[in-house]
């Protein structure tokens, strides 16, 4: 605004100037042609209607006439010695300073009929200006207060759109730092401010699931300990009497063992995952036939399904060289094929293949066992989940084993997928990134 009334002044007094040295100009035209005391008579009373006075002298200084009468700043300006005479032909301006003079003023000369010089003096008073520049500034002042308020309310009503859901977002991080995750944040605008309160949401909602899941895996853990550890501790408190036979103490000693083994195979497992979480589980890769490796452990595996009437099959369709640690993947195989064999009834069929697919080595294990329910296979690979919450201890694990298979899966940089029907079977496959080379398909 500033910028902008200086601007508009500036202009408006250079119109001024430009008007009144136009003026004078005209003046001086007219008398250039004729020259006589009617001439001059008639500029005189011409002047005296307008805003503007007029002065001509000769070329000795002498007034000729004069609109008004001379007062002192007038005379100071009619007495000033004109350097640039050139410029008198086209106007000059004398003075310009409307804020500290009581007059701006121009110049021009003619030359009469017969050949003598003579000036037009043109004056304006400066009081005029400075009473349209007052009001000019009134109308800037009122403008800037205007613009002002509405810049203002503006602002109001924008910081209260943008603080409010960063007040709402600030809350939301107190209580999640507090430990509190039950947060809830309005539905986020499609700006930086909204993706923000997204991230912020999902988060909150991130940290809320690990807290209900670490709670879980804590009862969980807490119960999958304490059964055991009851078991051990009651028998054997039987076990100590001394009024008991050999044999039962021998019988009690061994579900004493038992449990102790149920013990540290949970302890093993949960020992594997937390070496899994901080990173410092150990894969020793080399170079294997796939082919001879899922033979042995088919070979290690049969008697246990047989056993069960439970038809083991095993298909080898590509000789693949894959790079894997043998102990850890020995420990996924067996896993998936101990699932295989607990939920899969007599006479039916649990198959092993290998195949290749577009630079992919395939390791599927396919049963007819009972499956999996739909609402159960995206948890399948959740610690501690389990698709029959009240089966026997005898028949299932901790809920562990499918955790740790997708970790060392991963850790191989692999996938693994599965695939389940009620009463029909459940499919796993895991799949494996690899390359040719000299004709042989390599794992990388």
């Amino acid at each position: 605004m500033f910028f902008l009334h200086r601007n508009v002044v500036h202009s408006l007094v250079n119109e001024e100037l430009e008007s009144l040295k136009s003026r004078g100009n005209s003046h001086s035209d007219v008398l250039e042609i004729s020259y006589d005391e009617t001439t001059l008579h008639h500029i005189q009373v011409m002047e005296t209607e307008t805003e503007t006075e007029v002065v001509i002298t000769d070329d000795i200084g002498k007034i000729k006439i004069s609109s008004k009468q001379i007062d002192a700043e007038m005379d100071k300006i009619l007495t000033r010695n004109i350097l640039d005479l050139e410029a008198l032909n086209e106007g000059l301006i004398l003075q310009s300073d409307w804020q500290n003079t009581p007059y701006i003023s121009t110049v021009s000369s003619f030359k009469t009929p017969n050949g003598h010089i003579g000036y037009v003096y043109m004056f304006k008073s400066t009081d005029q200006i400075q009473h349209f520049i007052s009001r000019l500034n009134e109308h800037f002042i009122l403008a800037s207060v205007l613009i002002l308020f509405f810049m203002l309310i503006t602002i109001f009503f924008l910081s209260k759109a943008l603080t409010k859901p960063l007040i709402s977002m600030k809350e939301a991080t107190r209580k999640i730092s507090n430990g509190d995750f039950s947060v809830s944040l309005p539905k986020a605008s499609k700006d930086e401010i909204g993706e923000l309160s997204t991230s912020i949401q999902t988060l909150a909602n991130d940290l809320n699931y690990l807290k209900k899941e670490r709670t879980e895996f804590l009862a969980s853990i807490s119960h999958e300990l304490r059964t055991p550890l009851t078991y051990i501790k009651g028998y054997t408190d039987i076990a100590r009497r001394e009024n008991i036979s050999e044999k039962e103490r021998l019988n009690y000693l061994d579900i004493i063992y038992e449990e102790s083994n149920h013990v540290g195979d949970l302890l093993k497992e949960l020992f594997d995952l937390a070496k899994m979480d901080q990173n410092t589980f150990p894969i020793s890769k080399e170079k294997i036939n796939i082919c001879s490796f899922m033979n042995s452990i088919f070979q290690k595996m049969k008697p246990a399904f047989k056993s069960k009437g439970v038809k083991l099959e095993f298909t080898c369709k590509t000789e693949a060289v894959v790079d894997i640690d043998p102990t850890r993947f020995e420990q996924i195989l067996l896993n998936l094929l101990d699932n295989s064999l607990k939920y899969s009834e007599m006479n039916s069929l649990t198959q092993i293949e290998i195949t290749n697919e577009n630079n992919f080595v395939n390791i599927i294990v396919k049963d007819q066992g009972i499956g999996i329910p739909d609402e159960d296979l995206p948890y399948i690979f959740d610690r501690l989940y389990r698709v029959e919450k009240s089966r026997s201890r005898l028949t299932g694990g901790y809920g562990l084993g499918l955790s740790i298979v997708k970790e060392i899966v991963g850790a191989h940089g692999g996938n693994i997928t599965v695939e389940s029907q009620l009463n029909k079977g459940t499919c796993f496959k895991i799949t494996l990134k690899g390359f040719y080379d000299d004709n042989n398909f390599v794992n990388r």
